[in-house]
């Protein structure tokens, strides 16, 4: 692949990850040729990808981590994964935002994402029970001061959780007295079997909480989170209206997503893909909510 010879180190990482999953195992000499870089090049990215615990590395080659359904990884570990698919996601997202509406952002890094774009948008509510997400907003404040048409944001209170999201009896109570028109919702993983899962019981029941007090509820994960199950399960696939994800997603993942949803968006190719479900798969257009 000597178009891949000038990637940059997060999209080569990618790749590697995507081909040690797919794979079950790589050798370094394979990724090298593959890649076009030299063989340290190569080591030094598993090296990176072993210290975010997404693979491990073995005599000669890399294998995927096999994680139990109740491994949460910090935000950190996970902030550094698929950055582009991400940033598509989140871009894709945003534009399906009206101002002076009222949202709401689970925890998670392609929400994290989100929120940088949505500063822009005028007169919003934000719920989140991110801590991370609310930074994102009262940081843009601090910086230039108290705009016209800033958003307006309320953090649930609520216990920590590795990924920087407040759960828990506090953070469900006020979740459930409040209502908002769309809710964007990170994932740990999602599959047609178990739906919506993340390995923490107590976020999987704020999680279930957010849902039923949105009018509309919007998925953005990138395509790895496809196939991946945690502990507990809070949606059904049915319960969610659209999931934007990125262009790394199967052909029969998207086949079998869209006998579920509503309506699945796929960012980063030549022209976004908006299907609706019951249509055929035709290709739909992307509308404000």
């Amino acid at each position: 692949m000597s178009e891949n010879q000038n990637l940059l180190a997060e999209q080569r990482r990618a790749l590697i990850l995507d081909e040690v999953r797919r794979r079950g195992g790589v050798r370094v000499n394979e990724l090298t040729r593959k890649l076009g870089v030299s063989d340290m090049t190569v080591r030094r990215d598993l090296d990176a990808l072993a210290r975010q615990g997404v693979l491990e590395k073995v005599h000669g080659g890399a294998v995927p981590v096999v994680e139990a359904s109740t491994h949460e990884p910090g935000f950190e570990a996970k902030s550094g994964l698929e950055l582009s698919a991400k940033e598509d996601i989140a871009r894709t997202a945003a534009s399906l935002v009206a101002p002076g509406t009222a949202i709401a952002l689970s925890g998670g890094t392609t929400t994290y994402a989100l929120a940088h774009h949505l500063l822009d948008v005028p007169d919003l509510t934000v719920v989140t029970n991110s801590v991370r997400v609310a930074d994102v907003f009262h940081s843009a404040q601090r910086t230039s001061g108290q705009r016209q048409g800033a958003a307006t944001v309320v953090l649930t209170g609520g216990v920590r959780t590795p990924s920087d999201s407040l759960v828990g009896p506090v953070a469900d109570q006020a979740i459930g007295a409040l209502h908002f028109d769309v809710l964007f919702l990170g994932v740990h993983g999602i599959s047609a079997e178990a739906g919506l899962s993340t390995p923490n019981l107590a976020e999987a029941e704020t999680n279930r909480r957010l849902v039923q007090s949105a009018r509309r509820v919007i998925v953005v994960a990138d395509h790895t989170k496809w196939g991946t199950v945690g502990l507990s399960s809070f949606a059904t696939l049915e319960q969610v209206d659209t999931l934007v994800t990125d262009a790394g997603l199967p052909a029969s993942a998207r086949t079998e997503i869209a006998e579920h949803l509503r309506r699945l968006v796929v960012t980063g190719e030549p022209e976004e893909e908006s299907v609706d479900a019951g249509q055929d798969g035709n290709a739909g257009s992307t509308t404000d909510i």
